[in-house]
């Protein structure tokens, strides 16, 4: 099954600046090879089910190995059945509507 999600991953306990760890976690979607776009307080991320579940275990992982001891996330998880759908398909359907394409 195909799902997208809105993915922000937050280590605990490593100061205010937080870029490193966002840019680790980049990395693991683009080792992943999953479609993935960074925005300002998280990422939309698309794909399998599996492989984008196993892509945030591997950010945990690795924000973890980073030495941060705690993280916190946040998920939004969709998926539909009707008709496949891009996150692109989803932000061309808006501007659309907007009159911008």
């Amino acid at each position: 099954m195909r799902v997208m999600i809105d993915l922000c991953v937050v280590p605990i306990g490593v100061g205010v600046s937080v870029s490193d760890y966002v840019a680790a976690c980049e990395r693991v979607l683009d080792e992943a090879g999953l479609e993935h776009t960074l925005h300002a307080y998280g990422t939309n991320v698309e794909g399998e089910w599996d492989a984008v579940f196993a892509a945030v275990r591997r950010c945990h992982e690795t924000v973890h190995d980073m030495g941060a001891p705690r993280v916190f996330t946040t998920l939004k998880v969709g998926t539909r059945t009707d008709r496949a759908q891009s996150m692109q398909d989803k932000l061309d359907s808006v501007a659309q509507k907007l009159g911008k394409c």
